[in-house]
């Protein structure tokens, strides 16, 4: 469809000030909120990270992009969580690992989870492998999501991992990881039980890992 090209190529092209026309467009045609980050916002970013990975793009492009992806996702928030009726999933909680402070990634996944059903618990940014632990002890999620941005902090959800492994937590919780420079070779060095390349990814990756899940 058109309209989602062009939604699109807007986040691709850091086109901030047409994404709210477009993103009202698609909602006057009767689309629903998460078509429109599925099939519009989702496939934008994910050409972003391959630019970004591949270094066509350097961060003042992605960050454009991620600016346009904000304000998008700043208009399709109430009508995703509103149109919530599903009984509760499952509890996913999800930061951005220690040293990266970029949260547009996060933020789509988190929409998207509670838009599906999920209970999100959304732990921030820069956050070190302890925390996690900590996080992970006290609320007890079904599913843990570790975002990335920077290929020079993808270590540190190799490091988170570990530590939950060190602390007797890993078993416990489904780890999933996402991000620009992410990809389905490092999910399995690092022993994530999955990886998704958008949000709406995250989510079938994550209701499918949970029901493959042996119950206890």
């Amino acid at each position: 469809m058109e309209i989602f090209e062009q939604i699109s190529n807007a986040v691709i092209e850091g086109e901030f000030g047409e994404i709210t026309d477009l993103v009202q467009s698609a909602l006057d045609q009767g689309i629903g909120a998460n078509e429109v980050i599925r099939e519009g916002l989702s496939k934008g970013m994910t050409e972003v990270g391959r630019r970004f990975r591949e270094g066509e793009y350097f961060m003042p492009e992605v960050l454009v992009s991620a600016k346009t992806m904000n304000t998008a996702l700043s208009i399709l928030k109430p009508l995703l969580v509103g149109d919530t009726t599903q009984e509760n999933v499952g509890t996913f909680l999800i930061g951005t690992v220690k040293g990266d402070v970029h949260d547009i990634g996060k933020n789509m996944v988190s929409m998207m989870m509670e838009g599906a059903g999920f209970r999100v618990i959304d732990i921030g940014v820069d956050v070190k492998p302890e925390v996690f632990v900590k996080e992970i002890t006290e609320k007890q999620p079904d599913v843990v999501g570790l975002s990335a941005l920077l290929s020079t902090t993808m270590i540190s959800q190799k490091e988170t991992i570990e530590a939950l492994k060190e602390a007797g937590v890993r078993d416990r919780v489904i780890v999933l990881v996402g991000g620009a420079p992410v990809d389905q070779n490092w999910a399995n060095t690092i022993g994530a039980d999955g990886y998704a390349p958008n949000a709406s990814v995250a989510v079938e990756k994550a209701k499918e890992l949970l029901q493959r899940r042996p119950h206890s």
